[in-house]
């Protein structure tokens, strides 16, 4: 069915044509409205931010006078006040880069963020924070969020927490219209150019905003970090509580959790005493116990001073050390002695000998003891100990007398390796496999007591079998090996059979060659 349309007078197209007219300038008055509401509300954030920069100024100059007057004490917290500067400068400024990205595309190279002309522009934000290759939606996004987890890192209130994550928080709000786009793409595609710029001003406004609570936070900590008690004590702390006489007693007086900036007056038997770090020295002639008293008078802030006693006993004894050979009673000539030297209250390092009368020699071994090397045997090696104080000072600490011998004889054996690899002594008077015997090139001596450890050298001995006469055959060696014919002679012999190791001549580390008068009998399993 056809629709026949009614003709349309001139009269009714005015009429037409002018609702129409009327409809858009109603629609560009709203438009002026919001655009100069977004003026408004920008203009007031960038007054507010203004303040905030004015006191988190204040604030770092605050802790710049902090930090000349107590470096020690305002370094950790100064250091991490200008890394927020750092952080928060960076951010503000590349949003204030933007700002003028913005204005310059809006308005033309002459354009100015402060004072834009097209405000209603929707292509400026559009290109500038999408469009480029630049790609300054995204940085902007990363840097928000680089930021905030930075920020995070120096905050553990849980409401100042959460303030920052929503302040900086760049979740898209989850609404049908935003499903497809990004953070930045939901902020400043087809936005006004006014309002854009509000947008970055908001997160100026956000930066100082946070800026200035973490420096308040940073600022409190400088005070929080101190030690607080609920009572003071005077101490005293000796370097030693045993003083050899002759020597000095020292010790550090100090206040216990007291500020190291402030330093006390120090008083021993009420005479004032001058110190830099609160050492005391005093030189202790006679022996005896004694006491250090005294007080300390500390200004508590307020002009008044409070007094703290203390009291410390120590003890002088007469110039003693500890002198003793580390493995025996007696010295050993021509071998090297461990010796062991000690004096109570002198560290090890401080402390020097020396052998009197030239009987031998002595000398460091570098691990805090001495090696003692005696010459003649059965003259006495006497050994002189010095401690050597702070200062220069020296002071002898005695005298000390050791018995001079001949290293005693030491016992042969035939070194073999077991089934495991593991290195035996055979001693002789139980029965030796000949597996054993064959596998070895000779035998050694050496002073094995469980106290010495002392190796030999074998110069010579001989082997004695037996015939089936009963005839003895001596058979020498070769050096500290197995002759050629005493190695045939081992292998005639069957089990049960027996022969022995005799005549054994040796030299020990003093030089001194001996023939053992013991011998080892060898019998076959």
């Amino acid at each position: 069915m056809k629709i026949k349309k009614n003709k349309v007078s001139p009269r009714q197209k005015m009429i037409n044509l002018m609702y129409v007219l009327l409809m858009a300038m109603l629609a560009l008055n709203v438009s002026s409205d919001v655009l100069n509401g977004f003026t408004i509300v920008d203009e007031s954030l960038t007054k507010s931010t203004a303040n905030s920069s004015e006191q988190n100024l204040a604030l770092y100059r605050e802790f710049a006078r902090f930090m000349e007057q107590n470096p020690e004490k305002v370094q950790e917290w100064f250091n991490r006040a200008r890394t927020v500067k750092e952080k928060s400068d960076s951010l503000y400024n590349f949003a204030d880069q933007l700002k003028d990205l913005i204005a310059k595309k809006a308005d033309g190279k002459d354009g100015n963020y402060n004072q834009l002309i097209n405000r209603e522009d929707l292509e400026a934000s559009t290109y500038i924070m999408l469009g480029t290759s630049e790609k300054y939606g995204q940085k902007l996004y990363d840097a928000i969020n680089s930021y905030r987890e930075e920020i995070l890192t120096m905050i553990t209130d849980t409401v100042q927490r959460r303030i920052v994550k929503d302040l900086f928080n760049t979740d898209v709000p989850k609404k049908d219209i935003s499903l497809l786009r990004n953070w930045q793409e939901y902020y400043f595609e087809n936005m006004p150019a006014i309002a854009a710029i509000t947008m970055l001003t908001k997160l100026q406004s956000d930066v100082r905003y946070t800026e200035g609570e973490l420096l308040h936070v940073l600022a409190k900590n400088i005070d929080e970090g101190d030690v607080r008690v609920n009572q003071i004590s005077a101490l005293v702390i000796p370097n030693s509580k045993n003083i050899v006489r002759g020597s000095d007693f020292s010790a550090q007086i100090i206040l216990a959790a007291i500020d190291s900036t402030q330093r006390p007056e120090i008083y021993i038997n009420d005479k004032k005493f001058d110190t830099e770090n609160g050492e005391y020295t005093v030189t202790c002639n006679r022996t005896g116990d004694y006491t250090l008293n005294g007080y300390m008078l500390v200004n508590d802030g307020s002009g008044t001073s409070s007094r703290y006693d203390f009291s410390q006993k120590y003890t002088v004894v007469d110039p003693t050390a500890t002198v003793s050979a580390s493995l025996m009673n007696v010295l050993y000539a021509g071998f090297e002695n461990p010796v062991s030297i000690s004096v109570p209250g002198v560290p090890a390092k401080n402390i020097s000998a020396s052998v009197v009368g030239g009987n031998g020699t002595l000398k460091a071994d570098g691990k805090g003891g001495f090696i003692a090397v005696p010459k003649q045997i059965g003259k006495n090696l006497e050994i002189e100990v010095t401690a050597n104080h702070e200062g220069g000072r020296r002071q002898s600490m005695g005298k000390y007398s050791f018995r001079v011998k001949q290293l005693p004889d030491p016992t042969p054996f035939i070194e073999y390796k077991d089934g495991d690899g593991n290195t035996k002594r055979y001693r002789g008077g139980t029965p030796f496999g000949k597996r054993d015997l064959m596998s070895t090139n000779g035998i050694v001596a050496a002073i094995d007591d469980g106290l010495l450890n002392i190796g030999f050298k074998v110069l010579s001995f001989e082997t004695v079998f037996y015939d089936n006469m009963g005839n003895a055959v001596p058979v020498i060696s070769e050096g500290a090996n197995f002759s050629t014919r005493q190695k045939e002679m081992f292998r005639r012999l069957s089990t049960g059979k027996r022969f022995y190791i005799s005549h054994v001549k040796a030299v020990g580390p003093d030089g001194v060659e001996r023939i053992l008068p013991t011998s080892m009998e060898v019998i076959l399993k």
